[in-house]
């Protein structure tokens, strides 16, 4: 398995006693829809390697891992500062304008002022604001991820409709 054909679900943050036990991080919104896990990709030397998961305890503070095989606090240790993750089809569906990040990279965004501005490029995620990053003519144009500007996510066509700020686009397009 390639990173390109996974998402990041989380890290390994430190033990959890002295059975291999180990604390993780879960970077995802609701941390509960993991609770029936039967494995995931650690990221070891640049690699996914699967593990298989014997126990998960999920809890609003912290999730507690126990691997196959991976009975001693001194083998645990080794996989400290990991990264976690799971395969892209493991994703539930989304539908209306919610949307993965991954998922709009190629879209079409189109304002119903503007008109076409451009694909979608990236999305950069942030603590602050996520922008979503598209090429109009050579040029990068960004704006926020937000519920107020996102009109539409068309799957089928691959468009992203939005209302932008009027003058936003203008910004960039200056010479």
């Amino acid at each position: 398995m390639n990173k390109d054909a996974c998402y990041l679900l989380g890290h390994i943050t430190k033990l959890h006693g002295l059975s291999g036990e180990v604390t993780a991080f879960f970077d995802v919104d609701f941390p509960e829809e993991y609770k029936n896990l039967e494995s995931v990709f650690v990221e070891l030397n640049n690699k996914l390697v699967p593990f298989f998961i014997d126990t998960l305890e999920i809890t609003p503070k912290k999730n507690i891992l126990k691997f196959e095989d991976i009975d001693t606090a001194e083998a645990a240790e080794e996989l400290i500062g990991t990264a976690l993750y799971l395969p892209l089809s493991a994703l539930p569906p989304l539908s209306g304008k919610a949307f993965y990040f991954h998922e709009i990279i190629g879209f079409m965004v189109v304002d119903g002022s503007f008109g076409e501005i451009g694909p979608v490029k990236e999305v950069y995620a942030s603590t602050n604001q996520d922008l979503i990053a598209c090429d109009h003519k050579g040029r990068e144009v960004l704006f926020p991820v937000s519920d107020e500007l996102i009109e539409k996510v068309d799957r089928e066509e691959k468009k992203l409709y939005v209302q932008l700020p009027d003058g936003l686009i203008e910004i960039y397009l200056e010479e």
